[in-house]
């Protein structure tokens, strides 16, 4: 796992990267899916996801949409059109940063 200051970082664009590739995701979804791409080194917490969902709700790169599931009330989180431009941006800026990196501390990577 890893440390919850280098995902704090990274939370946006994980969320943003996330609902840009699906139509619509509910909190634990999420969490869910990034464990699940990441063989559990990443595992989101709700105190961080969900100031981070409300935030971009706020924002406008986000829409909500409550539903009843059974006897549970289920709210999905929507990227809106801003958002999907963001959340290209976010990436590209990320790959930057990740290039910029591996030269500042001289890394040799472990593709595979």
């Amino acid at each position: 796992m890893y440390s919850s200051e280098l995902i704090k970082g990274t939370l946006k664009t994980i969320i943003l990267k996330l609902l840009s590739e699906n139509d619509k995701m509910y909190g634990y979804e999420i969490t869910q899916k990034v464990k699940e791409l990441t063989d559990g080194k990443i595992q989101l917490t709700e105190g961080a996801l969900y100031p981070t969902l409300h935030a971009l709700e706020a924002d406008g790169i986000l829409t909500t949409k409550t539903v009843n599931v059974g006897n549970r009330i289920r709210k999905y989180y929507t990227i809106t059109k801003t958002g999907k431009k963001m959340a290209k941006e976010k990436v590209s800026e990320f790959r930057e940063f990740m290039n910029t990196m591996v030269f500042l501390l001289d890394l040799k990577l472990n593709i595979g």
